[in-house]
């Protein structure tokens, strides 16, 4: 007996902000591996185009998340190219130099804020008309962080960007659940990427960070995907509003 296949996005068009790695890049492969066609995008062209060069059904389209006009073009290109969009992605961020409140200068602050905040709001603001027309999904991509306080881990800007975002979760999917659009919201923990590569330098300092996390170590940004690829396929069509930890239970302590 033939067996449905769970999560599948065959027929849909996905865009995934951030794309060109970490966490991006594999919720791009994992979305294509599962039927998806895919629009990845950041700001550095040549990564990006490398990037997409790896997956199959997959373009990739450079933009600044922090100008407007930019990120029309991308939402405008990705239905020109596929006829809609059926899926956004909110996973384009930075992470600043750990500083004290009185240490970050206030261009610093917004930065931080416009990337991970403004950035956002720009994509989302512009693909909701598309995405009223297909009953579409968005998730936003948090942090524990945005949950949390950490002494000495604090990076004030990026904290509070990400606990916004979990809120602008809540509200938008009580916002827009009559058009069908569900918006639900992943908090990983410290994952294997180029971002966390100034934490992990050396042997003594993976060893640190794994032992941060209740379940033994870091984690890998596939698993992040996997996570993420649940929200966008229509096996979670009754949840919306939802803020899942993906974090190898760092939170819980």
């Amino acid at each position: 007996m033939r067996l449905m296949k769970l999560f599948s996005l065959f027929g849909k068009v996905a865009l995934v902000t951030g794309g060109s790695r970490g966490i991006g890049f594999s919720t791009a492969k994992v979305f294509s591996e599962n039927g998806a066609h895919v629009v990845i995008t950041s700001k550095d062209s040549s990564r990006l185009q490398n990037s997409a060069s790896k997956l199959s059904n997959t373009i990739g389209i450079a933009a600044d998340i922090k100008n407007e006009n930019d990120v029309k073009r991308v939402i405008e290109q990705t239905v020109e190219k596929f006829g809609k969009i059926d899926i956004l992605v909110n996973n384009a961020g930075i992470f600043p130099k750990i500083k004290k409140l009185h240490e970050i200068d206030e261009s610093e602050w917004q930065e931080v804020l416009d990337v991970n905040l403004t950035g956002q709001f720009r994509f989302t603001k512009a693909a909701i008309p598309y995405l009223k027309k297909s009953s579409g999904s968005i998730i936003n991509i948090s942090s524990d962080a945005g949950l949390k306080a950490y002494e000495g881990f604090n990076a004030d800007a990026y904290s509070a960007s990400k606990a916004a975002l979990i809120i602008l979760t809540k509200c938008w999917a009580l916002e827009y659940a009559k058009d069908k659009i569900r918006v639900n919201c992943i908090c990983p923990g410290v994952v294997d990427t180029d971002m966390t590569k100034p934490f992990l330098k050396t042997s003594k300092d993976r060893e640190f960070m794994n032992s941060e996390h209740p379940i033994g170590r870091i984690g890998q940004p596939e698993e992040v995907a996997k996570a993420i690829l649940y929200f966008a396929s229509d096996d979670s069509a009754w949840t919306t509003g939802a803020v899942l930890t993906v974090d190898g239970g760092e939170s819980i302590k």
